[in-house]
Order: C-alpha cells, then sequence, then structure tokens
C-alpha cells in the first residue's frame, strides 16, 4: 500500500532504485534506457559526478538563506552565467524552483512592468491553442491544452488563444511555409486588436512545443513575424522554454534558432538536469529599470527562490552543457535519431509525422497515414505504446489530445546529450518495437 496520491491511482508503479548515464534500475534490477529524460529534463543522465560534487560542496558551505536577508555567490554566479550565454537583451535573471512557478512569474512580472510604466489597462494574455506553459492556476490559464484545463476552467484567469504553429495538420495544401506564418501572424495581429491594442500584455509560445504536441517547432519566418506584431502594439513577448530550452534542440536557448530575442524567457528543466528543482525567468534590462525606477521590487516571491543548493546544481550543469562538444553531440546525435526514426518508421502505416530538433524528437500516431485520422481515444494508444516501451527497456514519454486536448497521440523522445551512436540506435529499435507491438493489440 502506498500513501502518496500518485498521478494515477490503483496501478503500481516499479520503484527507482538507481540511475547511472543514461539507465534507471528499478528495485527488480531491471534497467531502461531513459529515452526521455523523465520529461526533458535529465539532460545529462544519472549520477554525474562533477555535479554530485558541486552539490556536496555546495552543501559543506550553505543549504539554505532566504532572499529577505541574503544572496550567495552561487546564486550570483549562476544568474551571470546564464545572462551570457542568453539572447540579447536578457540581462536579469529571478531564479525559483520549476516551470510552473517560472511561468507563473513571467506573468506577473509582464503585469507589474505595465503597471510601473503607467499602463494598467494592460490585461490580456493571449497564447496558442494545444500548448502547455505549467499547471498552477495562471500558467494553466496561459497553456492551451484543453483537456487539462476544463475541470479547472471556472477558477482560471482570462486568457485568449490563437492557432498553435502547427505544419503537419494545419498547412493548407500548396501553402508556401511563409504564407503560413504570415496566415499564423495576421491571426495573432487580429486578435490583439479585438481585445484592444493598448489591453494586451504579452503573447506566450513555446518555441518548439513539447508535451501538448511532441517536439513541433516553427516554419520558416514565424517568429521573426510575431516578434514585429509584439513590438508594433507594445506587446510583450514571453517565450516558454521549459522544456525546450537549455541546449535541448541543440543550442542553448531554442530561440536563437529562429534569430529573435524576447523580453521575457522561461526556463527549467534541463537547467537543473534533475538533480535539483529549479527554473528561472530571464527578463530584458526596460522590464528590470522599470521596476527599479518605480516600486523599487517586484511583488512577488516564493521561500525557495535561488536555494544555493539548487543554484550550485544547475550552475555546474550549465558550465557543461554549454560546451561546443555538448552542443555539437545532441545535434550530432539529434541528426541521427531523426535518420533512425524516419529508416525505421518513415514508412509506417501508423506513424503520420517524425519531427523535432536536436534531441527533441516527436512521433505522432495515426489510425490512417493517407488521411491522417487519428486513433479513437478511447483506445489510449499513447499509454499502450508507454506501456510497450517499457517492456522493452525505454523510456518515452506519450500523449493523448494532441489535436485538441483528447483526439490524437505522439510519443516524446528527449535522452541525455552525453549519448553514444548505438544508444540511440538502441533507442531507434525499441520504440519501433513498441509502437508495432501497441497498434496490432
Amino acid at each position: 500500500m502506498t500513501r502518496i496520491l500518485h498521478r494515477s491511482i490503483g496501478g503500481r508503479l516499479p520503484q527507482a532504485a538507481a540511475g547511472q548515464g543514461i539507465f534507471i534500475t528499478d528495485n527488480d534490477g531491471r534497467s531502461y534506457i531513459d529515452g526521455s529524460g523523465g520529461a526533458a529534463v535529465s539532460c545529462l543522465g544519472h549520477g554525474h559526478p562533477e555535479v554530485m560534487a558541486a552539490m556536496r560542496a555546495q552543501m559543506d558551505r550553505i543549504a539554505y538563506a532566504h532572499t529577505s536577508f541574503f544572496t550567495t555567490d552561487v546564486a550570483e554566479e549562476l544568474a551571470e552565467r546564464l545572462v551570457g550565454l542568453a539572447p540579447e537583451g536578457l540581462d536579469y535573471v529571478y531564479l525559483v524552483s520549476g516551470g510552473s512557478e517560472a511561468v507563473e512569474a513571467a506573468m506577473k512580472m509582464a503585469r507589474q512592468y505595465f503597471v510601473e510604466i503607467g499602463q494598467p489597462q494592460r490585461r490580456h494574455f493571449i497564447a496558442r491553442r494545444q500548448s502547455y506553459h505549467g499547471n498552477t492556476l495562471g500558467a494553466l490559464a496561459a497553456g492551451g491544452n484543453a483537456w487539462r484545463r476544463a475541470q479547472f476552467q471556472p477558477i482560471l484567469p482570462e486568457t485568449h488563444h490563437v492557432s498553435p504553429c502547427y505544419a503537419y495538420r494545419d498547412q493548407r495544401d500548396g501553402e508556401t511555409p511563409e504564407a503560413y506564418a504570415a496566415r499564423l501572424a495576421d491571426e495573432l495581429e487580429a486578435k490583439i486588436l479585438e481585445l484592444g491594442a493598448d489591453e494586451v500584455i504579452a503573447f506566450i509560445a513555446e518555441p518548439v512545443v513539447g508535451a501538448t504536441l511532441g517536439a513541433v517547432g516553427p516554419v520558416a519566418d514565424y517568429f521573426t513575424r510575431i516578434r514585429s506584431i509584439c513590438d508594433k502594439y507594445g506587446v510583450l513577448l514571453i517565450l516558454d522554454e521549459v522544456m525546450c530550452g537549455m541546449g535541448r534542440t541543440g543550442t542553448m536557448f531554442a530561440c536563437e534558432q529562429e534569430g529573435i530575442s524576447p523580453d521575457l524567457v522561461t526556463i527549467a528543466k534541463g537547467l537543473g538536469g534533475g538533480y535539483q528543482p529549479i527554473g528561472a525567468v530571464l527578463l530584458s534590462d526596460r522590464i528590470y529599470r522599470a521596476f527599479a525606477e518605480g516600486s523599487g521590487l517586484f511583488q512577488h516571491g516564493h521561500t525557495y527562490i535561488c536555494h544555493p543548493m539548487a543554484a550550485a546544481a544547475a550552475l555546474k550543469v550549465v558550465e557543461l552543457i554549454s560546451q561546443p562538444e555538448m552542443l555539437a553531440n545532441v545535434r550530432l546525435m539529434g541528426e541521427r535519431l531523426q535518420a533512425g526514426l524516419d529508416a525505421r518508421l518513415g514508412q509506417h502505416a501508423h506513424v503520420g509525422d517524425i519531427r523535432g530538433r536536436g534531441l527533441f524528437r516527436g512521433i505522432e500516431i495515426v489510425a490512417d497515414k493517407e488521411t491522417k485520422t487519428p486513433f479513437d481515444p478511447a483506445l489510449k494508444m499513447h499509454a499502450r505504446i508507454k506501456k510497450e516501451a517499457m517492456a522493452r527497456g525505454l523510456l518515452c514519454y506519450p500523449m493523448g489530445g494532441t489535436i485538441d486536448g483528447r483526439i490524437g497521440d505522439h510519443v516524446l523522445l528527449a535522452p541525455p546529450y552525453i549519448i553514444r551512436p548505438e544508444e540511440i540506435d538502441q533507442i531507434v529499435e525499441r520504440i519501433g518495437g513498441a509502437i508495432d507491438a501497441a497498434v496490432r493489440s
């Protein structure tokens, strides 16, 4: 009997007993390739000696100090390093304990910014359907997954949503990527004007959508157009890189590949590599200055912000993943993973799309490849694939509701960055076998 309220009640989970490199071993001695890094978290794998040593050293100095009394060298150093790696214009850091906290903080920063500069009438946030931004109320409200929002809708803050950039399903026949990007940008502009150009606070988006779409990236100049529209109406651009950032797509920040800088960006997951709970918001100088020259504070806070142990783990993780050879391996192994998946599953009758960047790849599962018709959601095909993958010693991250929060299935793969070609090949073969078995059952 368990006293834990688990995510799903009634089943029995294996107990993780040990982790080393890309593997997790359970209490029965069974070993699994961590092919999804948990939920795109364990970017350096398990038991990395340098990260563990950094945490032990920090523990010997000080484990906790409340930020109303002290700052710490390690938190200051982490912020300095992140700013040094960030896209131009992101000059300050706010350290929290996870992705949902980061998104919640970013939304409050955006609102307070407009209060500070004398535009308190701005109240609307716009995000995209089929996005995921976290599970706290503000973050959940921003997210566009209908199923996740449904039962909490009456208590969610008001938000507004436009179409995702989801070329596999939404790009029209004969429509170029540039025309599709322009159509989506026009939709955002129309929504801003509908709500009132001087009443919109921010547009929130994931550069590469993770959990709810499965590694779906933008087309053509989509984000360049989005940045331009936000600037036109004085709307802040918040990019959520909680899942796709920190090297996951082959660059430290996913938005680097779009050639833009946001006003605020959220990071977590790979920031701490699973060694400590940590997240962060990076903000522009103009937002910081509005606070500094206005009220003199950010009216927000949590007990564990800037936690020294978490900062120590993240500092070492960031030092390691930002090395050119590490990011080069992410890109190289990402290409091998895509090529392997294309070869193994590209012609599969029930695989509609294989997509992603770096070591962040999604596989969309369909009942009919030609028509892109999804499986009946009652079949829970994504759960079947997860079960079959675990039986083959592979952990993947499956999700239902890919299309609208209820219909459609995909599987996400996000293995650790320290991985060898033969281990990529094992992931490909095991996920291929799992999909074969799941659609037969």
